[in-house]
């Protein structure tokens, strides 16, 4: 790795005027702490927002408040005050955010919104563009910047890029309510690595990539046309030795010392958060009123501490949270305080790291139940200074941290019964059971500490790079063409094998969407014409369709993955033995059960076969209902002759003697060619590609696992090869 470029909205650094200019305050965010913990030996340079409006600072500060920054290696992106309030408080704040975190009724669906959004993802990518290479790593960071890696990409197409989204993203049914979905995914797929904290949002945009773009997925990788892109779940971490170690600082046991002394021999319960909808605070302080309410006897033994850090305070969701909170904070009071006892202290402030490791340390219970959450390090931080202390931790599920802790207790934040049973359980626990509890949690957060997360993140990176490589070298490149071509002019009888749908023509669902256009008639009507050609196209498709569409060419067809042929001028001829029939009459109605119950899905007869077609279905229910079909279908063939063939978003049954490679043995035997030229793109074909010499030229269409030799993205690759094939024919 060459240097690691790593952007976000904000640096990592808060700035401040002196009379002598401008100083930077490192922040105490957990991605400026993983990412200050790599090797020393990988280079580092930061690209976001400073903070401000760009209007606030005049020629000659800008310039000042620039070198500064760069000095330290961190490089600015100004904003003005409109792309403030369009791109992050509109687009990212009221569209994104909302609904990433299922708060459908608050999200805001603006053009004006996404149209600043996009601009300022291209003011990020121009600016690192000033500073990248070709071999640098570039990692993007959060949903402010979903648009830049396919900017990035772009422009630099073999730089490693990736991507780490730190909040939730949705299920498809909310995803698909956003107008500019398909751009969001595509600006995202133009990563290498795609990381969330869970495997659940990792899931969910594995299933939204399939549904809007098609893309199918094996084991969290997705085979583009010219790439491999990994998506993988990452849980971030915290410093663990930072938290765990800092009742041992001075100033953090001053500050615990104070606080006892404050609150004598009352339970804690300690509840410290943003000030943010998503995190369900006003949810929990109902929760605790209630537990006060059904349980008198806590009076005067137990206190909430409220902390409320401040948070987009000129965004009016924001405002009205804040007033609610504070009424519902005097009503909780003035209902069940007594005489030198008040049941919630509320802080509205941001608190440093002394104050609020002292809080934890003294707390007895931490009560953190997010409405959603993409991670919530508080809660580990909590479990980390409550190293050889107890303590109880009491977590809402839709935290991604719930994953990781599954040993405090886990509750629903809607479900106020089971919050209030939850808080009376953790005042009445016994330590050894604390303890018993906190013990696994803390030692898993301290394996994979916030340093482990960007080492595994990178690490992982590398190793999709790796993997790309081996693609990278079957890629039919300018000078393997001309190599082809070199061959195919020497020659003197060829030999040329195409698949249909998939390499001719991109698939489609529906027979009458894939007929031949008129630019691939003409090109296969020119390959055909050359008198050292022989041309088959070879397909699963029946005869009847292959001879509708493609009948008049002077060429051979193979329909049925080889079970009929039309040689050049010939009738139609089966290549197989037929064995007995009956066991369609068996098979066909459990494929038609299957398509019954999975709406989108057919069955197709053949002569030799049947075939149960799902891409118009589902995705997640066709791929369930596949598996079980071909389960059963598995055990029904077992004693017959035929066999279940899955292919791309097909089951096949048919004939064992069936097959491309069959078909592609009898042309070579047929025609003793002295150049071979085999093109498909999906499973069908593999047969096909092991059955040609190992001196002839066989091509996938498409990335996936394969025995070609050589790869091409797409089915326009394809057509311009046999293009300048034709271009190559002697006069």
């Amino acid at each position: 790795m060459s240097r690691l470029i790593i952007t976000a909205n904000r640096l990592p650094v808060n700035t401040g005027r002196t009379t002598e200019g401008f100083v930077l305050n490192p922040s105490a965010g957990g991605l400026a702490t993983g990412l200050s913990a790599l090797p020393k030996n990988i280079e580092k340079l930061w690209v976001g927002w400073p903070g401000g409006a760009k209007e606030k600072f005049n020629r000659s500060n800008t310039k000042l408040l620039e070198k500064t920054l760069k000095n330290s290696d961190y490089y600015p992106v100004f904003l003005t005050r409109k792309q403030i309030a369009d791109y992050y408080e509109g687009f990212s704040n009221t569209t994104i955010w909302p609904l990433f975190h299922y708060f459908v009724a608050r999200t805001v669906y603006e053009d004006r919104f996404y149209n600043s959004y996009k601009h300022v993802n291209e003011l990020f990518c121009n600016e690192i563009l000033k500073y990248a290479k070709e071999d640098d790593s570039i990692w993007v960071h959060d949903y402010h910047l979903m648009l830049l890696p396919k900017m990035l990409r772009e422009k630099l197409p073999k730089a490693a890029i990736s991507y780490f989204l730190h909040i939730p993203f949705p299920s498809f049914e909310l995803f698909r309510l956003l107008p500019w979905r398909k751009e969001l995914l595509e600006g995202l797929l133009g990563a290498d690595l795609i990381g969330f904290h869970t495997y659940d949002y990792a899931r969910h945009f594995l299933s939204s990539a399939c549904r809007l773009l098609g893309l199918e997925q094996n084991l969290g990788c997705l085979n583009l046309q010219d790439r491999i892109v990994r998506v993988d779940a990452f849980p971030m971490g915290i410093d663990y030795e930072k938290y765990a170690q800092a009742n041992t600082q001075a100033a953090v046991k001053k500050e615990i010392g104070k606080m006892r002394k404050t609150v004598g021999e009352r339970k804690i319960i300690v509840s410290i958060d943003r000030l943010d909808y998503t995190k369900g605070i006003v949810q929990r302080l109902q929760a605790f009123d209630l537990f006060l309410s059904e349980n008198p006897q806590y009076k005067g033994k137990v206190t909430m501490i409220l902390v409320a850090v401040p948070s987009r305070t000129n965004v009016d969701h924001y405002r009205q949270l804040r007033l609610e909170l504070e009424q519902l904070v005097g009503r909780v009071n003035g209902e069940h305080a007594t005489m030198g006892w008040i049941p919630v202290w509320y802080w509205y402030k941001s608190l440093n790291f002394e104050t609020i490791t002292a809080l934890y340390n003294i707390s007895d219970v931490a009560l953190v139940t997010p409405v959603r959450d993409g991670m919530n390090l508080i809660a580990k931080e909590y479990v980390a200074c409550k190293n050889g202390n107890t303590g109880v931790l009491i977590l809402s599920e839709m935290a991604g941290a719930a994953s990781e802790c599954g040993e405090a207790l886990i509750v629903n934040p809607n479900n106020k019964h089971e919050v209030v049973q939850a808080i009376k359980q953790s005042l009445d626990m016994p330590q050894s059971e604390q303890l018993r509890r906190l013990k696994p949690m803390q030692e898993r957060l301290k394996r994979y500490s916030v340093a482990r997360w960007a080492n595994d993140f990178l690490q992982t990176l590398a190793n999709v790079r790796i993997k790309q490589q081996s693609v990278f070298k079957k890629i039919l490149t300018e000078k393997k063409s001309k190599q082809i071509s070199k061959a195919f002019k020497a020659s003197e009888k060829r030999l040329i094998m195409l698949d249909y749908d998939g390499t001719l023509v991109k698939f489609h669902a529906k027979p009458e969407e894939a007929r031949p256009d008129q630019e691939v008639l003409e090109l296969l009507t020119n390959l055909a014409s050359d008198s050292k050609n022989e041309l088959i196209v070879i397909s699963g498709r029946n005869k009847e369709t292959l001879e509708q569409w493609l009948g008049s060419l002077d060429a051979a067809l193979i329909a049925e993955h080889g079970a009929w042929i039309k040689w050049k001028n010939r009738q139609w001829e089966s290549q197989i033995t037929a064995v007995n029939p009956s066991w369609k009459e068996m098979i066909k109605p459990i494929l038609q059960l299957y398509a019954d119950r999975t709406p989108g899905a057919k069955v197709e007869e053949k002569e030799f076969a049947l075939v149960w077609h799902y891409r118009m279905s589902e995705p997640e229910l066709a791929d369930i209902r596949a598996k079980e079909m071909k389960d059963t279908l598995v055990d029904l063939t077992a004693n017959l002759q035929v066999g279940v063939f899955e292919g791309s978003k097909i089951i096949e049954v048919r004939q064992h003697n069936i097959g491309k490679g069959h078909a592609a043995e009898s042309a070579i035997r047929k025609f003793n060619p002295d150049f071979i030229l085999a093109a498909g793109d999906d499973y069908t074909d593999e047969d096909m590609f092991a059955a040609i010499p190992q001196d002839a030229y066989s091509i996938k269409v498409g990335t996936g696992a394969s025995q070609a030799k050589l790869y091409v993205e797409s089915v326009e690759k394809i057509r311009m090869l046999l293009t300048d094939l034709i271009g190559e024919k002697p006069c």
